[in-house]
């Protein structure tokens, strides 16, 4: 399995089935995206929240690729109504997919559609694919369940925002990974607009002072998990 990193929270997952699945494709409209719209393909996209910056061109590229989106009810829904097809979940639940399973958590923030349509509650998801679960945190503040979500899973891969703002910063995201205890630690969701200005660096290092590695992507960068 292959792990491809676009900026903002926006990931391609290539399973080795061959299997392509994208999660918050935010490329249109991103300054720090290596990569335009167009140029990429899906056959699934799993969605966090409907925010701008989230659900992004998710839309188009299902509708282009015949793609299937995985949200939670009421996203999916939406999706539904502007003709693509969804599967619906809820936070807690879980699906099997020919890729893999798919789980979502709790995550603290909202969740509305950029036309202004309420769209479910905001989560984080579980994916686990080819033997490996990649946790991405969506946006999210810092909640005490994250020790939870890690005692009851083997987290290989934590993706977790570090911009502040909108959703934990530096050292809130740094307790979030102690929380969880992945083996892997990525900073996402920073840098993409200076409101949300963050070093990766220190990031990395605060990690690895826990004893718990951690990884900085560049813009476009793609590694074997």
């Amino acid at each position: 399995m292959k792990l491809k990193y676009f900026s903002h929270s926006a990931f391609q997952i290539t399973a080795n089935s061959g299997k392509v699945i994208l999660i918050d494709p935010f490329l249109t409209g991103n300054p720090t995206a290596p990569v335009t719209a167009e140029s990429v393909e899906a056959d699934f996209i799993i969605l966090t929240h409907a925010h701008g910056d989230h659900i992004g061109d998710a839309f188009d590229i299902a509708k282009r690729c015949d793609s299937l989106i995985i949200a939670v009810n009421e996203l999916a829904d939406y999706a539904i109504s502007k003709g693509l097809k969804a599967h619906n979940m809820h936070i807690g639940g879980s699906y099997n997919f020919e890729f893999g399973k798919v789980k979502f958590t709790i995550a603290h923030h909202g969740s509305m559609t950029p036309d202004g349509q309420y769209a479910g509650e905001p989560a984080g998801v579980l994916i686990t694919v080819d033997g490996k679960t990649i946790y991405h945190t969506g946006d999210t503040g810092l909640f005490y369940d994250m020790k939870l979500i890690g005692e009851m899973n083997h987290i290989d891969y934590m993706l977790a925002p570090i911009g502040d703002n909108f959703t934990m910063g530096i050292d809130d995201a740094v307790k979030a990974v102690e929380l969880t205890n992945p083996d892997v630690a990525i900073p996402i969701h920073y840098n993409t607009f200076p409101v949300i200005e963050a070093d990766p660096e220190e990031f990395k290092k605060k990690v690895e002072a826990l004893g718990i590695k951690s990884m900085v992507l560049a813009y476009g960068q793609e590694f074997e998990l």
